[in-house]
């Protein structure tokens, strides 16, 4: 993990192996962001000129290294857009620092230490670039058990992470800042936890190592399990979750984890799809659509690592993860196309296609959950590639059962840094579920089926009980080049709108 360090001194003098700037889109050209005036002076006042020369406009992400002027300390300075300049007495939001953050220590891949001259006017500000650089600075290097010869080439020639963030215009004994740098520090851990976890290879990762994974994080902050193996699964009737593992010859588990503070006043359940690898089963996915299939337990990974960040929060909260665990496999054991399954509290499911399997272990978690008579549930899965179509590959889709707890999720999101967006459940799609032989299908009609799975997991709420779902499938594995603070593979998706999510409800402040 990234050090992150807090510091008065002046981006002139501070010792480092970069410099980073914030320069932006001015009226007539680049400007200079602000925190960057003593290096800005080391230039002569002409540092936004000079960048210009070398081609650089301010846009967003743009990232402009240059040889250091006389009188800086560090060698190199790195020049990274804002976008657009805010007006006269505005500053920059939040997401922008973020970004820009990130950028900037992806660029520092393999260094030492940078030191951050950007615009940090409050500590709002100062926790945006703590968090974009400590996201941005996250390399996956695990193979092969990080023994790997991949691996241990990437450290021989330094190319691993930037090892140290120095954020500049900190202030390290100012309460407010030192909160910030904190809690930057402890989400971008479990973030970037996630997102090891989504890039783990599937024969690294099944079910039972997984959960394994929990336990062992569980016992080091201090909360609780539960591990539901097969055997279990089978005596409680889990048939959701056995119906979808039972394909593979890793079985399937279920994951309780539970963090409880001793002032809380709310509790919140949360369910994570967490399918460890996704072929289909039966209903085999066509070639070219499983080759990131490791990624289908990024629900799962967001609730863990959300859970563990309350706990090094403190929050005045009660938050308990569940992660509904398979390997969803062809083989003569699977579950077929036409097969009814008994649900854990007892709705029978006909399964009209095996490949829409996440509804079905959400579905037995959901009902275990609701047992516990939480104030609110919200599930994470990457459900559907219909909300893909909708929402493309960097919007998360919220439905729920209550339109105020839907916008206050929503608006959470944009508060985290996430973009999402709200979904409708309209009622008439639920007839295309209806079954001859069970209680419902797993599958309705094809258009709209994101908003038709999200009607298959309300029917397992209990009536009186908040819930939404977030539908991740296409902002949790980015297939495509870094930008920002989001790395190649998983993301991470989820985590920071969860955490918010339960900050605020233990701030009382849900709206």
């Amino acid at each position: 993990m990234t050090a992150l360090t807090l510091s008065t001194s002046s981006a002139a003098t501070l010792r480092a192996d970069a410099v980073v700037v914030g320069v932006a889109k001015g009226a007539k050209g680049p400007v200079v962001a602000a925190g960057a005036e003593a290096v800005d002076k080391a230039f002569g006042g002409k540092l936004a000129a000079v960048l210009e020369t070398l081609g650089a406009t301010g846009a967003d992400g743009e990232v402009t290294k240059l040889p250091a002027a006389s009188g800086l300390k560090a060698p190199v300075v790195l020049a990274v857009g804002l976008g657009e300049a805010p007006a006269k007495g505005d500053g920059y939001d939040s997401e922008a620092l973020r970004r820009a953050a990130g950028a900037a220590a992806r660029a520092l891949s393999g260094s030492k230490k940078g030191a951050f001259a950007l615009p940090v006017e409050d500590a709002t500000a100062a926790a945006a670039v703590a968090e974009g650089a400590l996201l941005g600075a996250y390399a996956y290097d695990k193979a092969n058990s990080g023994n790997g010869t991949a691996a241990k080439d990437k450290k021989k020639n330094g190319n691993g992470p930037l090892a140290e963030v120095a954020l500049l215009g900190g202030k390290p004994r100012d309460k407010a800042y030192k909160a910030a740098a904190e809690r930057a520090a402890a989400l971008a851990a479990e973030v970037n936890r996630a997102r090891d976890l989504i890039n783990t290879p599937s024969n690294v990762l099944d079910p039972a190592s997984f959960a394994a994974t929990v336990v062992a994080a569980a016992k080091e902050f201090g909360l609780k399990t539960e591990v539901l193996d097969e055997k279990a699964l089978k005596k409680g009737g889990y048939g959701g979750i056995l119906g979808v593992g039972q394909g593979s010859q890793a079985p399937p588990r279920l994951v309780r984890i539970a963090y409880t503070h001793p002032k809380a006043e709310k509790t919140l359940a949360l369910v994570g799809k967490g399918i460890t690898y996704d072929s289909g089963g039966i209903s085999l996915k066509p070639a070219g659509h499983n080759e990131t299939m490791k990624c289908d337990m990024s629900g799962a990974a967001a609730v863990f690592s959300a859970v563990i960040t309350a706990a090094k929060l403190g929050l005045r909260v009660n938050l308990t993860g569940w992660l509904a665990l398979a390997e969803n496999m062809p083989s003569g054991s699977a579950t077929r196309p036409g097969d009814v399954l008994s649900m854990y509290g007892g709705k029978t499911v006909e399964v009209l296609n095996t490949d829409a399997e996440g509804r079905l272990v959400l579905a037995d978690a959901i009902t275990r959950a609701c047992e516990e008579k939480p104030d609110a549930i919200v599930d994470v899965a990457t459900l559907t590639g219909a909300m893909v179509l909708a929402l493309g590959t960097r919007t998360f889709g919220i439905m729920a059962n209550d339109d105020a707890f839907r916008t206050t999720i929503h608006e959470i999101a944009e508060e985290a840094g996430e973009q999402s967006w709200p979904m409708p459940l309209p009622g008439d799609l639920r007839k295309s579920m209806d079954s001859p032989v069970a209680d419902l299908a797993n599958m309705g009609e094809r258009m709209g089926g994101g908003l038709v799975a999200g009607l298959f997991l309300k029917e397992f709420i209990q009536d009186g009980i908040t819930w939404a779902h977030l539908d991740i499938a296409g902002p949790a594995f980015n297939d495509s080049g870094p930008s920002g603070y989001t790395p190649k593979g998983g993301t991470g998706a989820a985590v920071r709108t969860l955490v918010r999510l339960a900050e605020r409800t233990a701030a009382g402040d849900l709206g």
